[in-house]
């Protein structure tokens, strides 16, 4: 038995209703699963809400975005057992949902310029139980009008890409990645460091380790590299760091299919998560 402990449902930038995701986890006999979504509570409350379904224990979590200026790239840190009444994570979580929907809807005028059919109000549809308008969502819509074949295909490249960069592109200030880390630590979080190949991050990671800066490592993600991978690992058992591994499903909104249970965590790693956050907040969760 294991569980997954990275995944996305319609609560941020997936394409499946949250509810429906325990189902698919129980199908494949994993034990646990956590709820994930970006920069958001509203995963983490429903976890909280319904800590077992159709079999399966939901772990709260949240995916905190953050920003390593020193070598310019996004840093994903994922929190789990989150105190969703800490100000700093209510703070954060807001932050982040107005720069998002700022920058996406002035994605949208411009998009509507180049395609008469667009309309911002289709696109506005697939934000509607997140509250926050991701890219996927404007990709989803142009999809519906027939003008692409997928989300991750060459218009969403023309549109969103970042080398050559998209024409439509406006990326949100994200804060810097020590201020998330802080902001975590006062939610009384268990955090543990996500898929460091996407981003480039094993400089980072390595000072991060460093500093004790982090409870745990992603090692099995479907984006690692082999060699990332395997220094993951060794980080993790020289320093006593948790091993993690999540299949960061996002439903339909994959360039590549991430099915649930396409990486997992073990059960005594669940357990170390689990005991470290009742340390953290008390013993109560």
């Amino acid at each position: 038995m294991a569980g997954d402990l990275h995944t996305h449902s319609t609560c941020s930038d997936g394409s499946v209703p949250i509810h429906r995701l325990p189902l698919m986890a129980a199908r494949l006999g994993l034990s646990a699963l956590a709820l994930s979504d970006h920069d958001t509570t509203l995963s983490a409350q429903y976890a909280y809400d319904h800590p077992v379904q159709d079999g399966v224990r939901l772990i709260p979590a949240a995916e905190l975005t953050g920003y390593d200026f020193e070598r310019s790239h996004r840093v994903h840190l994922l929190t789990f057992w989150p105190d969703l009444d800490c100000p700093a994570l209510r703070r954060h979580c807001d932050i982040m949902r107005q720069r998002r929907n700022e920058c996406a809807l002035q994605s949208c005028r411009e998009i509507e310029a180049l395609y008469p059919q667009f309309r911002t109000e289709q696109a506005l549809e697939y934000a509607q139980d997140s509250g926050v308008l991701f890219k996927s969502g404007i990709m989803q819509a142009l999809q519906q009008l027939g003008l692409c074949d997928g989300i991750y295909t060459g218009l969403y490249h023309e549109l969103f890409g970042w080398e050559p960069r998209g024409k439509c592109l406006h990326s949100p200030t994200y804060p810097p990645v020590r201020e998330v880390l802080a902001t975590a630590k006062a939610a009384g979080a268990v955090v543990v460091f996500a898929h460091p190949t996407v981003y480039k991050s094993m400089p980072l990671l390595r000072e991060l380790v460093a500093e004790g800066a982090i409870d745990g490592i992603e090692v099995h993600h479907p984006r690692n590299s082999p060699e990332d991978r395997a220094e993951c690992a060794e980080l993790c058992k020289k320093h006593d760091l948790i091993v993690t591994g999540g299949s960061d499903f996002h439903g339909a909104n994959h360039g590549k299919p991430h099915p649930v249970g396409a990486c997992v965590t073990e059960d005594d790693q669940i357990a170390r998560i689990e005991a470290l956050a009742r340390k953290r907040r008390g013993g109560a969760l």
